[in-house]
């Protein structure tokens, strides 16, 4: 007794009688069905697999930034944390401070600093880090949020289509029995099972991703103002206007003594 009542179910009996008996744009509704799967499927693998190294690897890099004091030393001491979405914003914004560090150097006390203007262009491609990786994070999405909002719907098209095919064929026929009218509806019923198949386990994996996504991001946002401001506190000519034109007119006045000592 057990066997008959869970034979079907597991043989997908009901559903290959259901597709046999659908028509030609139920069967097409599927068929597109089945696209929407594969390519929804497609997205939650390689979401999870990239989310789940994303963490990983954000981790580690946590770990041996806070380990340091300079901003730059992972940089100089060549560590690689691939997958770390932090990671690729910390290379960057190191890259862009580095490249002012060598050619718009400021010198103060016998250390090297960068100016205000060019800290200001290393918080933009801080910024513009943190963007890149948050669209890295968030590419594919579209394709589950459309998974769930719209399989039902193409389900319940083509079960819309196929009830109103077999309602239309029962009128030819003057045929109105359970037995004639059963085949039709369960070919039609088949668009919509299907689109519920596609858009449950994307809706779970969609609410999933989105939060995973949206942590991470603000995490990435909390550390590229952890970092703006580390190198702000080491790199930075944070002097007084006063300061500044006091350094200036010794570096001038330098400058114009030693055109002198040459000269004479």
């Amino acid at each position: 007794m057990t066997t008959i009542a869970i034979h079907p179910l597991f043989a997908a009996e009901a559903l290959q009688f259901a597709f046999q008996k659908a028509t030609t744009e139920g069967k097409i509704t599927v068929g597109a069905l089945f696209v929407l799967s594969f390519f929804s499927w497609t997205i939650i693998i390689t979401k999870f697999r990239q989310l789940w190294i994303a963490r990983r690897a954000a981790r580690k890099f946590f770990t041996a930034y806070g380990a340091t004091r300079d901003p730059l030393d992972i940089k100089r001491k060549g560590g690689a944390f691939g997958g770390a979405p932090a990671y690729q914003l910390y290379i960057r914004g190191a890259e862009e401070l580095d490249y002012h560090l060598q050619h718009n150097p400021v010198t103060v006390k016998g250390q090297v600093r960068v100016s205000a203007a060019s800290f200001e262009a290393v918080k933009v491609t801080l910024e513009e880090a943190a963007a890149a990786q948050a669209m890295a994070l968030e590419k594919g999405m579209i394709v589950l949020s459309t998974a769930v909002a719209g399989g039902p719907f193409i389900g319940l098209l083509g079960t819309v289509w196929g009830v109103m095919d077999t309602f239309a064929g029962i009128a030819r026929a003057n045929s109105a029995t359970l037995t004639a009218m059963a085949p039709g509806v369960a070919g039609a019923l088949i668009a919509t099972v299907v689109g519920l198949l596609v858009a449950i386990p994307a809706m779970f994996a969609y609410n999933f991703m989105v939060t995973s996504i949206r942590a991470i991001t603000q995490e990435l946002d909390g550390f590229a103002t952890r970092y703006a401001t580390q190198i702000e506190h080491t790199y930075v000519d944070n002097r007084d206007i006063e300061d500044k034109i006091a350094g200036a007119l010794r570096r001038a006045g330098q400058s114009e003594e030693s055109e002198n000592v040459v000269v004479s």
